[in-house]
């Protein structure tokens, strides 16, 4: 692709995380740097996420002729620390997180449009994917790289040892669970030391019995959390959840509970994103299955929603930031979105879902599954 010449200083950008997803969002924040150089803030410390990144910096850097350093920051801390990083000294790019949580970045003034990027990539991207692109003032602020559905994951070998079946009701979950129980596993792997795994309980069962505009409704303040509805989902996840859920859960982190899943075979299933899965050896990658969660019986189960973090909660404590978007920072953007194997760059078989050109071949495991299961709903 060509590169324009010149470009607007602008306010911050963000590449964001898509669908539950993470992308690399662009949030220009920092003071503008030297022609042709760049610094990128990532909050994926963890070894293979962390060399994925790496991989695709690499990239940016050969086909735009930039240079481009990364500052690595840890995953949790960054998170919980977000909002001070913003009113500090930020990079000029950084990666973050689709949906309400960049759109209230954006509203601030924290983030700059980067629409014309939009003019030029929207034929590789889909439109559902440029909605969760954009702010609500109508602007583009950041470009999806990839994306992950959170779903309930097992070993398939240890499933068909013990002749379970996938449940498609909160009944058949249960009864699941209690052989999961006879048969010495803790059904429900659980790690919540960091506190947001839970939520994604919370998110999908709260999808599951009042809907997603209702849950959407909830997270930007329309409604209530005093409401019944929202009561009746507490009361689910105690009475039918909790049960089967492993013990500990606020002591552990949600590496080791996908570790007692995916790897120990300990437990039984594991729901969350399944970047999960990069916690299992490459070789065991084509022994692990996933499925979204099961009905509850409401009116809304027809949804079938996969994807309980594409919209989050955010601190609302930030003040007004400008500051200079310069050539570089949209050269960044620009090739991010042109990656035409963005699996090959990830540097080994894609756990996460890149997002690359339609039709591109899918080589993994993990992604085909995944490309089924939101295909299989209609999506697109």
């Amino acid at each position: 692709m060509a590169f324009p010449e010149t470009r607007a200083r602008r306010r911050t950008t963000v590449l964001a995380t898509v669908l539950a997803s993470a992308a690399l969002a662009f949030m220009s924040i920092g003071a503008a740097a030297q022609d042709n150089t760049t610094t990128l803030g990532s909050n994926e410390s963890d070894e293979v996420p962390k060399l994925a990144v790496q991989n695709i910096v690499d990239f940016c850097q050969e086909q735009a002729g930039i240079s481009v350093t990364v500052n690595v920051n840890d995953h949790n801390t960054f998170q919980n620390s977000i909002s001070a990083y913003l009113q500090g000294t930020p990079d000029d790019v950084v990666k973050w997180f689709a949906g309400n949580r960049v759109r209230f970045f954006a509203a601030q003034g924290l983030l700059s449009p980067i629409n014309d990027v939009w003019e030029e990539i929207l034929q590789y991207q889909t439109e559902g994917l440029k909605a969760a692109s954009t702010g609500a003032d109508g602007n583009q602020y950041f470009v999806p790289v990839y994306n992950y559905p959170w779903v309930v994951m097992y070993r398939q070998s240890v499933w068909d040892e013990k002749g379970y079946t996938v449940p498609t009701t909160m009944d058949e979950f249960k009864a699941l669970g209690d052989q999961m129980i006879a048969d010495g596993l803790a059904p429900l792997a659980l790690g919540d030391s960091d506190g947001w795994p839970a939520m994604g309980t919370f998110d999908i069962l709260n999808m599951r019995m009042n809907g997603y505009d209702f849950h959407i409704g909830l997270m930007e303040g329309r409604e209530k959390w005093s409401d019944p509805r929202v009561k009746a989902v507490f009361e689910m996840w105690r009475d039918d959840v909790l049960p089967y859920t492993q013990e500990g859960a606020a002591g552990r982190t949600w590496q080791d509970a996908a570790k007692a899943a995916l790897v120990d075979k300990t437990a039984g299933m594991y729901f969350l994103g399944t970047f999960a899965a990069e916690q299992a050896a490459v070789e065991d990658i084509p022994d692990i299955g996933f499925f979204p969660w099961p009905a509850v019986g409401s009116e809304f189960d027809a949804e079938n929603a996969i994807t309980p973090h594409l919209e989050d909660r955010l601190d609302a404590r930030i003040g007004p930031l400008l500051a200079a978007f310069h050539e570089a920072d949209v050269e960044v953007v620009a090739v991010h979105a042109h990656v035409e194997d963005v699996e090959g760059a990830h540097g080994r078989p894609a756990v996460r879902v890149a997002q690359g050109e339609r039709g591109e071949p899918i080589r993994d495991h993990l992604v085909a599954q995944r490309l089924e299961l939101i295909h299989g709903r209609g999506d697109g």
